[in-house]
């Protein structure tokens, strides 16, 4: 039951959250998958490194040798790090080799990596894999439970693998005996982890002996509570009462989306 609980009272730590507060369980890119994108992007910096020199050196052929340190050091600096820091930001999270073998680098809460992320694993990855030849980074894959090499602890990152097939459950009905309190009832955004882990408990509910079921259910109702005013009527299950927050959360987005596709419909045909 204890486990039970543990399910639904935090998030899994490798969910990926969509705009919907639904889990997407994308798993961890494993060492040999990383390896082979790993190869691709050194191959890609190799390109880059090449035409960037070969600029630099036609650039400061005619200026003296200390224009000339300049350009080799400004060229390995956009080399090295300002090249994979712009093409990990501009992709998401993806370089060259991660979008061949449909990779991604994101933040350890599941969002999408920042420049500033992208910056400190293009930094790390300076000593941990060309200085060092990636030994480092290979032996810290292998011990992290999520592969992760040096620079993705420095950054607060993990690479996952991104072509996931999605498959979502419908979510549960409006349950008939709380329709007419649903109609009066007030709803603040509840926080994302709270509503993941009602969605989550509500897809499993049928796999839970009787006792979870009552237990975990109270405890997300009792935090769900907090959102929702007046609250439901007296010996309402807590099953019941989430099923009815999440199917009034769906009805007021879609009812703003409808709000916005004729808002947008007006405006176009007041341009005509």
């Amino acid at each position: 039951m204890l486990a039970a609980m543990s399910d639904f009272a935090m998030l899994s730590s490798d969910d990926l959250v969509t705009g919907e507060a639904v889990a997407l369980d994308l798993p961890p890119a494993s060492v040999a998958v990383r390896i082979g994108s790993g190869i691709l992007d050194v191959l890609a910096l190799g390109a880059v490194a090449f035409a960037v020199l070969f600029l630099a050196l036609v650039a400061s052929a005619h200026a003296d040798g200390a224009l000339q340190h300049v350009a080799l050091v400004g060229s390995l600096i956009v080399v090295f790090l300002v090249y994979p820091t712009t093409m990990e930001t501009l992709t998401r999270g993806r370089s060259p080799g991660k979008l061949a073998l449909g990779l991604r680098v994101v933040r350890d809460d599941g969002g999408t990596v920042t420049a500033q992320q992208s910056f400190v694993r293009a930094l790390v990855a300076v000593p941990e894999i060309y200085v060092l030849s990636g030994g480092p980074a290979f032996f810290s894959c292998l011990v992290s439970a999520r592969g992760k090499r040096l620079g993705d602890y420095a950054a607060g990152t993990y690479v996952v693998r991104d072509r996931v097939r999605l498959s979502l459950p419908p979510p549960p009905p409006m349950p008939p005996a709380l329709a007419e309190w649903a109609g009066r009832a007030d709803l603040r955004t509840p926080p994302v982890p709270l509503a993941l882990a009602t969605r989550q408990y509500l897809a499993r509910l049928p796999t839970l002996d009787p006792a979870s079921q009552r237990r975990v259910g109270e405890l997300l109702a009792h935090r769900m509570s907090a959102y929702v005013a007046p609250p439901p009527p007296p010996g309402t299950p807590p099953w019941d009462f989430l099923a009815a927050v999440g199917a009034i959360g769906r009805e007021r987005d879609l009812a703003g989306l409808r709000r916005d596709e004729s808002l947008r419909a007006r405006l176009v045909d007041r341009r005509r």
